[in-house]
């Protein structure tokens, strides 16, 4: 850019991956005017600017932040290929998700859905953001060319299947509860199932409160049930499980059981479980796509669905499966279960409810046919 000169101070957020190495997505400073100088923060400020790093990182999840740094490097590497400035110019973007739309965006890649093209949308705004920029995103370069992506690629979006009660107990049966792995397992799918819980949510919970740096929440158990604290996307929030009507499928039975026979009395819940039955459990939280796998691995099993084919079977179910269960199995006013999964609004609690009203109204009949 001429007439401006780089600021050599940047700002990174790191995350630590799963598999233990480190993603750091590091963003520039914006460009500072001719004649001026970058000014140093003074050595007592290194405190709050570390602290101010932390609150960054804390603005979003992880999942987000290696999602928008993937898109942003996707972006970048496009920007590079057709010999043009990655700059938040609204052309260029158009183009951009033009090429996505199309499969042509680089070698090898199919055509991105609108619903990806829409996230990496978000993720460039956010990246030119932390570059002090502005991506106009309702300039018609941009806003009429994905409602022309709309109309033409769009299509309903797929939605996992829901995991009702009575496939819940099924996926119960085939776990081995003379295993800590089959304890373990028992309890994430009862509490997750309960408490309407996303898979994130679930292998977060601490045994108790300000225990670890990661936590994302942590349990009470009380005698009518257990207090869940949770830390979800729109900030912290209560859920309230209560105990089941037999100890076989009650959440409670199963997370005092776990803690119990496990000897968890402090930090993660739920671990990883090393070696063959009953195994030894280990002291790092359980990743968040175990719980998917879970899921999808129990469901299999119990025969879940079994009028679909093997192939549509596992593409089926996922973590959102027992959120989605719980609403659609739940046969109370609807906006309990809207409180139990902290939705803003009713309608994005319908979305949630899979097969329950299914049929349940038969307006064709209501209107005398």
């Amino acid at each position: 850019m001429s007439g401006k000169r780089e600021n050599p101070k940047c700002f990174a957020l790191r995350d630590r991956r799963m598999d233990g190495n480190e993603l750091t997505l590091t963003v520039p400073s914006p460009p500072l005017p001719d004649g001026e100088a970058p000014r140093a923060l003074p050595a007592h400020l290194d405190g709050l600017a570390e602290r101010a790093r932390g609150y960054a990182e804390a603005s979003s999840s992880a999942n987000t932040r290696r999602a928008y740094a993937s898109d942003w490097k996707h972006f970048l590497k496009w920007c590079r290929r057709q010999q043009i400035e990655a700059a938040p110019d609204p052309q260029v973007v158009g183009l951009y998700i033009t090429a996505l739309a199309s499969g042509s965006a680089a070698p090898g890649l199919k055509a991105a859905a609108v619903s990806t093209i829409e996230r990496k949308l978000s993720a460039l705004a956010w990246n030119f953001q932390q570059l002090g920029q502005r991506l106009d995103r309702a300039d018609r370069h941009i806003a009429t060319v994905l409602a022309g992506i709309r109309n033409t690629q769009g299509r309903p979006p797929v939605q996992k299947e829901a995991v009702l009660a009575d496939d819940l107990v099924a996926m119960l049966e085939i776990l081995n509860r003379g295993s800590l792995r089959g304890l373990r397992d028992r309890a994430i799918l009862l509490i997750g199932f309960a408490g309407g819980l996303r898979r994130s949510e679930i292998v977060g919970l601490d045994v108790g409160r300000d225990q670890t740096e990661d936590g994302r929440g942590w349990v009470e158990i009380k005698d009518e049930g257990v207090l869940v604290s949770v830390r979800g996307k729109t900030g912290w929030g209560t859920v309230e499980i209560g105990r089941g009507s037999s100890d076989t499928t009650c959440p409670v039975v199963a997370l005092k059981t776990w803690l119990s026979l496990g000897k968890i009395a402090h930090g993660p819940i739920f671990r990883r479980v090393r070696g063959d039955e009953p195994g030894e459990i280990g002291s790092e939280r359980l990743g968040d796509r175990e719980v998917a796998r879970l899921v999808k691995r129990a469901a299999l099993a119990a025969g879940v669905r079994g009028d679909l084919s093997v192939g549509e079977r596992e593409m089926a179910f996922a973590g959102h499966s027992l959120r989605s269960g719980l609403a659609s199995s739940a046969e109370v006013d609807e906006r309990y279960v809207q409180k139990q999964l902290r939705h803003a609004s009713a309608e994005m609690t319908r979305r949630y409810q899979r097969r329950r009203d299914r049929f349940r109204v038969n307006l064709t009949k209501a209107a005398g046919l």
